[in-house]
């Protein structure tokens, strides 16, 4: 298998020395220095590692799991900045640099970005870039309304939030589709509206249709069972309390109350919903 750099590796230990041991990686053997050797560990044995560039630019491995891997868009936070541009906590020793040329805003330490990270072409580094967009996939999203994904929150936009869809392609969230807090950086699971022809996205927070009451009808039922036999949510319940709970909008909230009192499962009432 072609090692992967800035990847996850599956790698065979093949010789020790005094600071580690050596793990094959095709040309030229990696090491994976002793901090990171499993306690046990012997010749032979095979482990997952993830293979990067020491300070020195030489191939390197480690057991620690980085925030985000090459091909991934990742939320970081910044850690420093030099003469050259800024480097990003993305949990390693070594930091994940951003030049400045690939740089929206000259970016601030302490403050956090969404970045690409990729390969440099020219250098072999390992690098960073907060100019997501020319990263974004070419192809025509391959979804149908209904579809499950999952996003990463870009930015605020006038119409609503701009989000990663699959660690691949753009989608948005509309201000009317929005029933909590969210901020950049934040993952959750989200549902297709449609993809329009330019293959624009329209992302929703919930399932849509009578299929979505129906299965949150069932939610509201077993959270009922389960919890004596009352929720002092309601009708006039604020919509973000709902969502806080159930994770679904009021409107949604509403008809599968509706579903359960026609089924004649609940009763509703000033202080909440009862089961019967």
């Amino acid at each position: 298998m072609k090692l992967q750099l800035g990847n996850m590796n599956h790698l065979k230990v093949v010789r020790r020395a005094d600071h580690g041991v050596y793990l094959s990686g095709g040309p030229e053997d990696i090491l994976l220095p002793n901090r990171y050797v499993p306690e046990g560990l012997e010749i032979g044995d095979e482990l997952d590692v993830f293979v990067y560039l020491d300070n020195e630019e030489r191939l390197v491995a480690t057991t620690e799991t980085p925030k985000a891997q090459v091909g991934d868009f990742a939320w970081l936070q910044v850690a420093w900045v030099n003469n050259f541009g800024a480097f990003l906590d993305w949990g390693l020793m070594k930091d994940l640099f951003v030049p400045f040329r690939e740089q929206k805003m000259k970016m601030k330490k302490g403050k956090s970005y969404l970045v690409h990270l990729h390969i440099d072409p020219e250098t072999y580094r390992i690098m960073g870039s907060a100019k997501v967009e020319r990263y974004l996939s070419s192809d025509f999203p391959p979804y149908h309304g209904g579809d499950e994904v999952d996003i990463l929150i870009w930015q605020k936009t006038d119409l609503g939030f701009k989000a990663i869809v699959d660690n691949k392609f753009g989608g948005l969230l509309f201000d009317d589709e929005i029933f909590r807090q969210l901020h950049s950086g934040d993952r959750l699971k989200a549902y297709v509206k449609q993809v329009r022809p330019d293959g624009k996205i329209d992302l929703s927070l919930q399932k849509k249709g009578q299929k979505a009451v129906v299965d949150f009808s069932e939610i509201l039922l077993q959270h009922l069972q389960t919890n004596g036999g009352h929720t002092p949510l309601g009708d006039k319940s604020p919509a973000e309390e709902i969502y806080a709970v159930f994770g679904v909008s009021k409107k949604v909230f509403k008809k599968a109350v509706g579903d359960l009192y026609k089924r004649r499962l609940i009763t509703i009432a000033d202080d909440g919903l009862r089961l019967l």
